[in-house]
């Protein structure tokens, strides 16, 4: 019995510590290396220009679902001829040029989440997302898979030396990938889980975008295959700034595509300049974590609710670390908490935690003349893990409740490690005390 309850405990501890996190996480969009892998697997393998195209378009998640319900609509229009159709649109340029590539779209309007989360992670921290892509194409190639084809060019360089001494992301050789001919864009499609290897994050999974009506076959079985080319002129204007770890802008391709949005060229090389996010074009979609919105949003909170956040920096790494160590995704921990799951959980918990009590009870009961346990024991009716209980079935867990607050959900992990080591450790289990 005594070992059931432990088991139930851990599982509402790492269940409320998942909860947590997960609401810790929505104030700081630190993402931890499982989840940049994740996130990156399935488009590191794309040539720099599209991948840097779509890096700066998912941080207007908002114009990339009017851009996807425009391109179903278009399904004939793709390359330089889609873009100018849409110069109409409010939408970011970055965003107009992606409809060049309906494929892309597609897998991106069939991950809205994966595409606000992108955007966020670019935001907050667009170096870790370079060195992971860096990192996922080293392992690509190691495994035989990334390599020079007809459709595409990969080379490893290595950071020249003013992207080096600039504070950038590594001075390490980087992998580039490039149309083989500059006018023709091939969109590689790929099974994350097989073109780098097993993968290393089991409760990690990236997300497997299948592409229909290309005729792949048996390519993406073994390695990345690739559709039907796009033909473009101007389309593509960004670039991968790799020794940076940021985004470049080809300011004579970009104004001769964007009609309405040119750009001065202005303090950049070679008709280059470094792309910079327009917070105007975010259409009120709120940003991921408080370093950004206070540098889009203009927003300032008080120096309370900073104190707040920083106090909480060590305890959300030290929630990552345990969910790490027991291989748990907290996104699959709070789903396992919803329905039938949680209810089975929250029931183990009352069921032993009841019979424990009552077994308690009984063996007091034959032990003492005055039987105190019987009529006044607190192991009864009104224990806090019996019909009372914050764990029963009619009042759902008190570990959900206020999910939003973030300090309630702090308090929460906190009840949460203390009923795991009252029903796992103490004397008496349940709570009870003897007289």
């Amino acid at each position: 019995m005594r070992k059931l309850l432990v088991i139930s405990g851990e599982i509402l501890f790492v269940a409320m510590l998942c909860l947590w996190f997960g609401t810790a996480q929505a104030e700081d969009a630190s993402f931890s290396e499982a989840e940049l892998d994740q996130m990156m697997a399935p488009i590191a393998l794309y040539p720099d220009a599209l991948l840097a195209q779509i890096l700066m378009a998912s941080t207007y998640p908002a114009d990339v679902t009017e851009a996807v319900k425009w391109s179903k609509e278009n399904p004939d229009q793709n390359g330089d001829t889609a873009v100018e159709a849409v110069q109409d649109k409010t939408w970011d340029p970055s965003v107009m040029s992606l409809v060049a590539f309906p494929q892309v779209l597609t897998m991106m309007g069939e991950q809205a989440d994966w595409v606000q989360k992108l955007g966020d992670a670019f935001l907050a921290n667009s170096e870790s997302v370079m060195d992971t892509v860096q990192k996922l194409r080293k392992k690509a190639k190691d495994e035989g898979n990334l390599k020079t084809t007809e459709q595409q060019t990969v080379t490893e360089e290595a950071p020249t030396t003013d992207e080096a001494s600039s504070g950038g992301t590594s001075s390490e050789t980087v992998i580039i990938i490039e149309p083989a001919d500059p006018q023709i864009v091939y969109v590689p499609s790929y099974n994350p889980t097989v073109v780098y290897g097993a993968w290393w994050w089991p409760h990690y999974t990236p997300y497997y975008y299948q592409p229909y009506g290309y005729g792949f076959g048996g390519a993406v079985m073994r390695g990345i295959g690739f559709g039907i080319g796009i033909g473009i002129t101007n389309s593509l204007w960004g670039g991968c700034g790799w020794g940076r770890g940021d985004v470049d802008i080809n300011v004579n391709k970009f104004n001769n595509i964007n009609v309405g949005n040119k750009l001065d060229g202005k303090g950049g090389k070679g008709g280059n300049s470094n792309w910079k996010h327009n917070s105007n074009n975010r259409r009120g979609v709120p940003y991921g974590d408080k370093k950004t919105r206070d540098q889009f949003s203009n927003k300032r909170d008080g120096s309370g609710q900073r104190d707040n956040f920083r106090g909480r920096d060590a305890q959300r790494d030290t929630a990552r670390s345990t969910l790490d160590k027991r291989a748990v995704s907290p996104s699959e921990g709070r789903r396992d908490l919803k329905g039938s799951g949680g209810d089975r959980a929250r029931s183990s918990v009352n069921n032993a935690n009841r019979d424990f009590n009552n077994n308690r009870n009984a063996g007091n009961s034959r032990n003492t003349g005055n039987n105190r346990s019987a009529g006044n024991s607190r192991n009864t009716g009104s224990s806090r893990y019996s019909g009372s209980s914050r764990y029963s079935g009619s009042s759902r867990s008190s570990a959900l409740t206020n999910s939003g607050n973030a300090g309630r959900s702090s308090q929460n992990m906190s009840r949460g490690m203390s009923s795991s080591r009252s029903m796992g450790g103490r004397r008496g289990g349940g709570g009870g005390r003897r007289r």
